[in-house]
């Protein structure tokens, strides 16, 4: 933790993306540290106001709705598969609704940089675990934030319970 809470002062989140880079190319090392997972879920690792770690599980399948995290994320495959889909709001009929911008698949000892406005869903496209450290540079817990319904792409209120319960397979 020390390495990432040292990184927080780069404001553009390189120094974070490095230290998560070293940590999942090599998984035998990171599993002494975190243990090997064996069982899908959101596990917090570190939490403080500035800095939050999470050792992300996705059950085979698994599919995550869209939603935000309104601060910005660096996330780190070290085993299996993450597949993102990046949406942005529709400005013009301001019903909170959003559209798809983009995509992009993460394999193991792939790291990316999410922004503090990125809206994505993420589906594990596997028929196995995969996992991910996801760093947020706040407290990732606390943060009001929002999710939208993946069958109207209506915005709702974030609910953890709802994002680990989405039943596996997607929409």
């Amino acid at each position: 933790m020390d390495d990432l809470r040292a990184a927080l002062a780069d404001p553009s989140r390189a120094a974070i993306e490095e230290v998560v880079a070293r940590a999942v190319c090599e998984p035998a090392a990171l599993f002494r540290e975190i243990g090997e997972p064996d069982t899908a879920g959101i596990r917090i690792l570190y939490r403080a106001s500035d800095l939050t770690v999470i050792n992300a599980i996705w059950a085979p399948n698994q599919f995550a709705p869209p939603h935000e995290h309104r601060m910005g994320a660096v996330i780190g495959m070290y085993g299996g598969r993450e597949d993102n889909m990046f949406w942005r709001r529709v400005a013009e009929n301001g019903t909170g609704n959003i559209e798809l911008s983009g995509g992009q698949a993460l394999a193991a000892g792939d790291v990316t940089v999410l922004g503090r406005d990125v809206i994505h869903s993420v589906v594990n496209p596997l028929a196995r675990l995969s996992g991910a450290l996801h760093v947020y540079d706040g407290d990732f817990l606390a943060v009001t934030r929002s999710m939208w319904n993946p069958e109207t792409l209506s915005e709702e209120p974030y609910d953890l319970r709802t994002v680990l319960t989405t039943p596996v397979g997607g929409l």
